[in-house]
């Protein structure tokens, strides 16, 4: 029986083909480790319950739950729990690229969004997904009955990454498409105009919405691993670099580690949940990060 932690690992899930079972796998893997952890009651609190508090009627304790968890909980009402959900993919041949994971960034993407995908279905939550390059490409509205999962996980199947990118303009477009308040979730390498793209973000938040951003890189684009003399390829414009990796090291270690943290400073300035991954992590920290944002909303 493959460990917890097994399952959560890129390289086991590459060993898995099929979309829908790769999402199976992630999202057990990830409650038993819930229930086997400090969280244990946890994944119970967002599916139907929530903590009592100061105020609720007492006759609306679950006294099942609380001899499971030793911990008072309430029954949400319906209107309580439902939450919209778009995933938001990008689609930039960017996205395509690996240097020796097992995943690249655009597989650890479609398989993070199949797993959240798989998570709100399962608690009756509607999802829908967008994916965009220069502009958004697919639309599909969100909805909770259980097709829509096939639906989801069809269209994400056949997504391949290719051209250009404009991350800000996608955003500002889908910003402009939303008429309720929802949970937006991105799915980018992020690798253009930070500014730009921060300000898109900022008009989505103001427009009511939560966003959580998921910032994917190879581990390689994070850990530089490099030796001797290296020809870098942007891969969307194709331009060409011949550096000595020895001597680039850390300017470029300075500016990645730059990149990510002026993301992240803007993004909580903004109220925006930012999650930064490399290809390499376990799926568990995305996960738990929107589980997190679910229940900041209540």
């Amino acid at each position: 029986m493959p460990s917890v932690e097994s399952y959560l690992k890129p390289e086991v899930i590459n060993q898995i083909k099929r979309l829908d079972l790769r999402a199976q796998f992630v999202v057990r893997g990830f409650l038993q480790g819930l229930h086997s952890s400090p969280y244990q009651g946890f994944s119970v609190e967002f599916s139907e319950h929530r903590k009592y508090t100061s105020g609720d009627d007492p006759s609306d304790i679950d006294w099942l739950v609380y001899a499971k968890t030793d911990k008072y909980y309430v029954k949400k009402f319906e209107a309580e729990t439902n939450i919209t959900g778009y995933l938001v993919m990008d689609l930039s041949e960017s996205m395509a690229y690996t240097f020796e994971q097992e995943l690249s960034k655009f597989d650890y993407a479609i398989c993070l969004a199949a797993s959240l995908a798989y998570m709100m279905i399962h608690q009756q939550d509607p999802v829908g997904l967008i994916t965009f390059d220069e502009k958004i490409r697919d639309c599909l509205p969100p909805r909770s009955k259980r097709t829509q999962l096939a639906n989801i996980l069809s269209v994400l199947t056949k997504l391949e990454p290719s051209g250009q990118t404009d991350v800000a303009s996608s955003l500002v477009q889908l910003a402009a498409m939303m008429k309720r308040s929802s949970l937006v979730m991105v799915f980018s390498d992020l690798l253009v105009d930070t500014e730009e793209v921060t300000r898109s973000l900022r008009q989505l938040r103001h427009g009511g919405h939560d966003v959580i951003l998921f910032h994917i890189l190879d581990e390689a684009e994070v850990s530089f691993p490099f030796n001797g003399l290296v020809e870098l390829e942007d891969p969307e414009s194709r331009e060409k670099l011949t550096i000595d990796a020895a001597s680039f090291r850390r300017d470029y270690e300075i500016q990645i580690t730059e990149f990510r943290e002026q993301y992240r400073q803007q993004c909580q300035q903004d109220g925006i949940d930012y999650v930064a991954l490399d290809t390499s992590m376990p799926f568990d920290k995305a996960l738990m990060e929107y589980l997190l944002s679910r229940r900041s909303r209540f």
